[in-house]
């Protein structure tokens, strides 16, 4: 779909460029479909389908685009840079003897620049972006889309996970998942997983209560309510509101704001507190306050 040209054009083309700019931005770690919704300033159950509608138009200008995880709010997305501009200075004969140079000498680099379809590329041409920076990821994206169980190393201890979802925040990748006979979803970095396999004969099983019907991760039914009462600053108040959504209460101390959230999702409340650092400070509940110093603790290996 192409956009209308005219000055209404303005609003849609900066989106476009803040979508292009933030894929370039994440590079080999691509971006989740989450986070790109919130760049694009998306809203509502079509907010899926309104991005899909934008990379398509981004894949027809010559971008390649692609989707390197689940489905939905699940996916994660890589762009790669396409040189379209040989294909506008070479005839089809000079683009289809460049492929074949290209093919013959394994630049694999070449062929992600040049776009090959994946049908016409020979399996010992290996992609110039890999699904992974190491195997693990690799492992656990393919245990993802084949619904299968996973068995890793983890801080010393042997780990039973059924993946829910991958995800990439300040460079690292994350496996969000729960272990077996547990109905707690945890958060996994994944560069400290060890002898990562995926079972090849006994199917993840997903969480009733991980299934949402929201757009918004802290409207998720993944753990019973609690009320949790975060404090910041006058000046940093519209950015806790923007991360976390309206909340149910506000009192006004000086400077300070405290906003009181009914929280249902604490993974995705514990991932934005870390994306919000210093400007905000939970005061309460302790057992918040200590989940959150756990899964720190947690992630620096300590």
């Amino acid at each position: 779909m192409t956009p209308p040209l005219g000055g209404k054009q303005r609003l849609p083309m900066e989106r476009l460029v803040r979508l292009v700019a933030a894929l370039h931005q994440a590079g080999r770690n691509g971006m989740a479909t989450t986070s790109l919704i919130e760049i694009a300033g998306f809203e509502g159950n079509e907010a899926v389908d309104q991005l899909g509608r934008d990379f398509r138009y981004l894949r027809e200008l010559g971008w390649q685009i692609d989707n390197v995880a689940g489905e939905g709010l699940e996916g994660v997305f890589r762009m790669v840079t396409v040189d379209n501009r040989l294909a506008l200075r070479l005839t089809t004969e000079q683009q289809a003897a460049l492929l074949r140079a290209v093919l013959l000498a394994s630049r694999d680099d070449l062929v992600e620049r040049l776009g090959l379809p994946k049908s016409e590329r020979p399996a010992e041409v290996v992609t110039a972006v890999p699904v992974a920076d190491d195997a693990a990821l690799t492992t656990v994206t393919e245990a993802i889309r084949a619904g299968r169980l996973l068995r890793f190393r983890y801080n010393g201890t042997d780990r039973v996970v059924h993946p829910e979802s991958v995800r990439t925040q300040n460079g690292k990748w994350y496996l969000r998942g729960h272990e077996d006979g547990l109905e707690v979803i945890k958060s996994f970095v994944v560069s400290r997983m060890s002898d990562v396999e995926a079972d090849p004969t006994t199917p993840s099983v997903r969480l009733e209560t991980s299934e949402h019907q929201g757009l918004h991760p802290m409207s998720w039914q993944v753990d019973p309510p609690i009320d949790v009462v975060l404090r910041t600053t006058g000046d940093y108040a519209p950015d806790v509101r923007r991360w976390l959504g309206t909340p149910n209460d506000e009192k006004v101390h000086g400077d300070d704001v405290d906003l009181t959230y009914t929280v249902t999702n604490r993974g995705a409340l514990r991932s934005r507190i870390y994306e919000l650092g210093p400007r905000v400070t939970v005061v309460g509940p302790d057992e918040i306050r200590e989940e959150i110093i756990s899964e720190l603790a947690e992630m620096a290996g300590e």
